[in-house]
């Protein structure tokens, strides 16, 4: 069953509006959309995410997370991320790796032969903030399966 989805709003804390801007903008290559001298507008691949400045966090602070184990690796919480095809998902991690991104967790296949089974990727913002990337051979059976 197909399902058109609508676009999800994001509001993350960055430390830093012009290094987000650098970030999200300039290596990721998301379009920018309103903005102001405490927040910035993005499109992510149809969604929005807005990163607001928060300088409580300090110059050289991060974000608070934590880790749980998923399929051998510590997950960082919370997460933000959207769900790709394959062939976006690879061009994402291609790009990542040109512009030599430092992964929580490499680019795989999780869950492999499994219910599930997904590509995935995890890295962080200059801020802390812990983004996943995924995709599914077959998105309709396996995003939700059991």
């Amino acid at each position: 069953m197909t399902t058109q989805l609508r676009p999800f709003h994001l509001a993350i804390q960055v430390r830093d509006l012009a290094e987000a801007h650098d970030f999200y903008g300039k290596k990721l290559g998301l379009p920018q959309g309103r903005s102001s001298d405490q927040w910035i507008d993005f499109n992510l691949f149809g969604h929005q995410l807005v990163v607001h400045v928060n300088p409580g966090i300090g110059s050289q602070g991060q974000v608070n997370q934590s880790n749980n184990h998923v399929d051998g690796h510590g997950v960082p919480v919370p997460h933000f991320g959207v769900v790709l095809n394959m062939a976006e998902w690879a061009t994402l991690a291609d790009r990542l790796r040109a512009i030599g991104t430092k992964f929580i967790i490499e680019p795989y296949i999780r869950f492999k032969g499994e219910p599930g089974e997904q590509a995935t990727l995890f890295f962080l913002d200059p801020s802390g903030n812990a983004l996943e990337f995924k995709a599914f051979k077959d998105i309709e059976t396996q995003l939700f399966a059991v």
